[in-house]
């Protein structure tokens, strides 16, 4: 290989490391996370401002209540853990935010910075508040772990090492249409491998969501039957496993019942669940879902 081509390779591999190593909470796993936290917090805070005056929130007082009131319960414990793990520094970084959206999708997503958002549709399949505390526990997890940092450097990385790969073939003397096609096939190589890079997160959010809501004082049991639930309110689409962004009903099901023991060493009862169930039908408008943030869908 000629000098040029391996200084391009020299330069990719630099590029490619940077990034800052972390530890995420709970799991231990060790991460490269974009070095710009501070600017990747900024635009998350501004992306949901603007997302929250767009969107329809909820009308129903009594659901907003306990969504927020469920959301900071969690909020706390999440930080007194990182205040006494080692993680007091990044306790800053949570601007913590619970908002309840007059919409029907089951679903709900979080931002970095702990911006969090629960659809109504939701809750009749939640039914209770400690189901209720399993999916919220799912999102701050998400946020605690750092994936979004982590997805935008693994994004980084991708792209550089796509671009490099096509001018180093290009300086090797292969012809513009051969080194094309294989940029295009290192392209949709490295998408997979980005589909499998979230349903590990997933699962990472479902693990350490599960103990959240342990030291919040809910009960991860629930985490089963919330997610049988989940499964039978699913529509039963076709994707198969391995071209998803999220595992299985089944697979997830299977890990949670891997994850309880873990979780049940911090659980301690702390009072009686709410129902949450009945719903008075409101007229939704839609609202996109902000640009700059990744949407994890809990489904």
């Amino acid at each position: 290989m000629k000098k040029k081509n391996w200084m391009l390779l020299i330069m990719a591999v630099i590029l490619v490391a940077c990034g800052t190593s972390r530890v995420v909470p709970v799991t231990g796993r060790k991460q490269s996370v974009v070095s710009d936290n501070a600017g990747l917090l900024t635009e998350s805070f501004t992306a949901y401002k603007n997302y929250v005056s767009t969107a329809k929130l909820s009308t129903d007082a009594t659901k907003t209540a306990l969504v927020k009131k469920v959301g900071q319960r969690l909020a706390n414990a999440v930080e007194t853990y990182l205040t006494n793990n080692g993680y007091k520094d990044e306790v800053q970084n949570y601007n913590w935010e619970f908002n309840l959206v007059a919409d029907k999708q089951v679903n709900a997503f979080c931002m970095p910075g702990g911006k969090i958002v629960v659809y109504e549709g939701l809750l009749p399949v939640t039914q209770t508040e400690t189901a209720l505390a399993i999916v919220l526990g799912h999102e701050i997890a998400h946020a605690v772990a750092y994936h979004s940092a982590e997805q935008q450097q693994s994004e980084n990385k991708r792209q550089i090492i796509g671009q490099v790969a096509g001018s180093v073939l290009s300086a090797a003397g292969m012809s513009s249409n051969t080194a094309s096609t294989l940029s295009s096939l290192y392209g949709l190589g490295s998408q997979v491998a980005q589909l499998k890079y979230s349903r590990n997160h997933e699962t990472e959010a479902d693990r350490i969501g599960l103990v959240f809501a342990a030291m919040a004082g809910y009960d991860p049991n629930e985490a089963l039957t919330f997610w049988q639930r989940m499964a039978a309110n699913s529509s039963g689409g076709s994707t198969p496993t391995w071209m998803s962004t999220h595992p299985s009903d089944a697979q997830r099901i299977s890990d949670i019942q891997k994850f309880l023991p873990e979780a049940l060493r911090y659980y301690k009862p702390a009072g009686t669940a709410t129902t949450t169930t009945s719903s008075k039908k409101s007229t939704t408008k839609k609202a996109s879902t902000p640009k700059t943030t990744k949407t994890i869908r809990i489904q």
